[in-house]
């Protein structure tokens, strides 16, 4: 049984309507993750990832090796035992990580070695070992450790970041197929391997390339959106995505921006994932089908109508803006909670518009019809 099955596309776009299977469920695409960094979504229960019909959600390996720890999560029979969630969950490299967090760090062909921004601890992370954590870690699909540069890069950190990451996804892909040999189709994890190249399209292209050779079970776009603007990223992720098989599926790694995920889904993007709307949520910004505000401002103060009138989320469903207003000002930790739910269902509501739109052909005119609501203010 193949893992990846493309049920529609659209006529005009490479937009496409398909299902990732697991061993642990099915994922229909396009579609968006939510961020469990380190084996939660912030402010979040499994049941409210549940109502709001989230099918796969994103933890780390960086966090969840540095805690709570593989000792405890094998304790525990794996994350999903863990954190008490049923579904897929895709387990990022760390490799962002690594780059972003650790106070010091030391990258080699050999591995990257690292001090623990939690305490400062030296580590030490090689693509084998990395395949190892995600194995304790138990998730459904799996990523190579890769090199992450900051944009803008130079093209010699760029060359040299793609090189040891191509490198490192055939040593990853050969401890992979080692450790799942022996595994039933149905019931062994996916490996995404993860093309880099900065703002560079030909070397996003190089990448792409290199990576279909290697033969994955998935692609995952890194090392964009991190500071580039966005015709860079459009650039350089159009150089990538055309350069890939059609027949797997394609993650942007850190993209949660709507209007970003339907240029990208347009193109052929799969799969997202992004902190975006939790942490968003959290200082107060709705995402609605309107644009976005920020609950705190004034105007909302006596306002009795919902976040977004389109939305069947609780939140929508049972509070007004006023109230979540005043939550806001009081500083109750409920409206995270809230706005969090509001903002995840937003955008997996946009992802359920983006699946029917590519399965009737519209895609483009549907595009049309949410950025001009979406951004009429902007």
């Amino acid at each position: 049984m193949p893992h990846f099955e493309v049920l529609k596309k659209d006529g005009e776009t490479a937009a496409r309507t398909a299902i990732v299977k697991t061993a642990r469920g099915h994922i229909h695409t396009p579609v968006f993750m939510p961020v469990a960094t380190q084996g939660t979504v912030k402010a979040v229960t499994q049941r409210d990832l549940g109502e709001i019909g989230a099918e796969c959600l994103l933890s780390n390996t960086y966090h969840l090796y540095l805690r709570p720890g593989l000792d405890t999560l094998e304790r525990f029979g794996g994350l999903n035992r863990f954190m008490n969630h049923p579904g897929p969950v895709l387990t990022d490299s760390g490799g962002f990580q690594v780059y972003s967090l650790s106070r010091l760090r030391k990258i080699t062909d050999t591995g990257v070695h690292f001090a623990s921004h939690i305490d400062g601890s030296p580590h030490f992370f090689t693509p084998e070992k990395v395949i190892d954590f995600q194995a304790s870690i138990g998730s459904s699909i799996w990523t190579c450790l890769d090199v992450c540069v900051e944009n803008p890069a130079s093209r010699a950190d760029a060359e040299d970041a793609l090189k040891k990451t191509m490198n490192w996804a055939q040593r990853a892909k050969g401890r992979f197929v080692e450790r799942t040999r022996e595994m039933e189709a149905g019931k062994r994890p996916l490996l995404f391997g993860i093309v880099q190249g900065s703002i560079y399209t030909d070397l996003r292209a190089e990448a792409a390339r290199h990576m279909a050779e290697l033969n994955p079970d998935g692609f995952a776009i890194g090392g964009l959106s991190v500071g580039e603007s966005k015709a860079q990223m459009r650039e350089a992720l159009a150089a990538a995505v055309e350069q890939l098989p059609r027949n797997k599926p394609v993650y942007f790694m850190g993209l949660g921006s709507p209007e970003d995920m339907w240029d990208a889904a347009e193109l052929g993007v799969d799969m997202f994932d992004c902190v975006l709307p939790t942490r968003n949520a959290r200082n107060g910004q709705a995402l609605t089908s309107g644009g976005k505000f920020y609950i705190k401002n004034a105007t909302h103060k006596n306002d009795d109508a919902p976040i977004d009138p389109l939305c069947d989320c609780i939140c929508c469903r049972n509070y007004s803006r006023g109230y979540l207003s005043h939550l806001f000002k009081a500083k109750e930790l409920l409206v995270s909670q809230l706005l969090s739910i509001h903002n995840l269902r937003f955008l997996i509501n946009q992802t359920k518009i983006m699946r029917m739109a590519a399965a009737t052909g519209t895609f483009r005119q549907a595009k049309k019809a949410f950025k001009d609501a979406y951004l009429a203010k902007e």
